[in-house]
């Protein structure tokens, strides 16, 4: 079984020492993404629908990287930093996957990477 690092330059860096995403027999897991400009390197303080919109643009930017697409996710995993938002995230999440969305699980964290209010991470099916 191999395995594929996967980087776009179109997605922040990461902020660790970790990879955008790993790719392994047809599937592509990617990090947590926040919602950091990757032009600038800095984490936007736009309102959280908007951060939404910018933490998925990042995730379709490392997907299309690898020939996946936001239509080829199995599954989400979003962090929270107020469950709160919830409504506002949702509503932002749902103009991506308006139809077949992936599985999904919805968290509030204590705490997440550079004081981000919002974190999301997939796994994907990855089209040979």
């Amino acid at each position: 079984m191999g395995r594929d690092i996967v980087h776009s330059t179109r997605a922040p860096e990461a902020v660790g020492p970790y990879s955008q995403a790993v790719g392994t027999d047809g599937m592509l897991f990617v990090s947590g993404q926040l919602p950091i400009d990757p032009e600038t390197g800095t984490l936007s303080d736009l309102e959280i629908g908007d951060q939404t919109r910018k933490v998925l643009d990042n995730l379709r930017a490392i997907l299309e990287e690898a020939g996946s697409s936001l239509a080829d996710i199995v599954k989400t995993t979003i962090y929270l930093a107020d469950m709160g938002t919830f409504g506002t995230v949702n509503k932002a999440y749902g103009d991506y996957f308006p139809k077949a969305p992936p599985a999904r699980v919805c968290i509030e964290a204590a705490r997440l990477p550079k004081d981000a209010r919002i974190m999301v991470d997939c796994i994907a099916a990855r089209p040979r």
